[in-house]
């Protein structure tokens, strides 16, 4: 039997397997070896049908390849779907802040005054004369509150001395107040209305100006002073006592007057309030003055 019968003769698995297998194209050499398929007929086994062609190629274009899947997803988180940019809401806009209103500057505030000393000009001697008495008056009532008076030197003769039983008596005025002084021989005391000077005058001030005519002729430590006073006020009352003091030492030594006259402890101080005038608030102010 030649080959082509051999061919054309179909075996029982053959009749059973629904044909002959399909053979690769192409020469086969007569001593070459059997193909795959012939060889698993011959020997028994049935080969694996393999799917058709159109579902290979639906299979392959199903399973993406592992580069087109790993890369998918990350696109798709990077840029969403445009029906999800669409329909996603727009955010509202924030509000400005409103701008600080910048304070109102003035300009040039922030820059130094130049000060411009006026030119003086020469003063008359009425001028002059004006400005010296307000300048001592100012430095006299600035000592008075300060109760800083200047220490007065005393005398540099020695006291007269003084009987026992003696008494010099004189009388004081200053302003609406009158004091009588006697001056006793002893060791310097000071009596105002039966009182010590300490708690008759509390302020410094009036204690030194009672004391004045004694310290400055050395009679502090070596009389004792007896006052009654009434009339007007402390201050007026301070000034009365000295002035009787003064008028007193006279009396135990005349050589002292110059002494005392100079520093115008005898002389009697006329200065009082001047009294208000009818039509007058004071002594000199006048009621505002109304045009309508």
């Amino acid at each position: 039997m030649t080959e082509d019968e051999q061919k054309d003769v179909e075996t029982p698995e053959e009749a059973s397997a629904g044909g002959p297998e399909p053979q690769d194209a192409g020469p086969v050499g007569a001593g070459g070896p059997p193909p795959p398929a012939v060889a698993k007929a011959s020997s028994g086994e049935v080969p694996p049908t393999p799917p058709p062609a159109s579902e290979e190629s639906e299979s392959v274009d199903e399973a993406p390849a592992a580069e087109d899947v790993d890369e998918a997803p990350a696109e798709e988180a990077a840029e969403p779907p445009a029906a999800e940019q669409e329909e996603a809401p727009e955010a509202p806009a924030k509000p400005e802040a409103p701008a600080e209103k910048k304070k109102d500057v003035i300009p040039g505030a922030d820059l130094e005054p130049i000060a411009v000393e006026p030119e003086e000009r020469p003063l008359s001697a009425e001028e002059q004369a004006r400005r010296e008495a307000e300048e001592e008056e100012a430095r006299a009532r600035e000592a008075a509150l300060t109760a800083d008076t200047v220490e007065e030197q005393p005398a540099s003769r020695a006291p007269a001395k003084m009987e026992g039983d003696s008494r010099y008596l004189a009388t004081g005025k200053r302003k609406n107040a009158i004091a009588r002084v006697t001056l006793l021989p002893g060791k310097g005391s000071f009596e105002v209305n039966g009182r010590p000077i300490e708690e008759f005058f509390p302020r410094p001030l009036h204690q030194t100006t009672a004391r004045q005519p004694l310290t400055i002729t050395g009679y502090e430590t070596s009389v004792d002073v007896r006052v009654r006073v009434h009339g007007g006020g402390i201050s007026g009352q301070a000034g009365a006592v000295r002035h009787g003091i003064a008028r007193a030492l006279i009396e135990v030594d005349p050589e002292l007057r110059g002494e005392l006259k100079r520093r115008g402890f005898l002389t009697r101080d006329a200065r009082a309030k001047e009294r208000r005038k009818a039509g007058l608030k004071k002594a000199r102010k006048r009621p505002q003055f109304s045009k309508r």
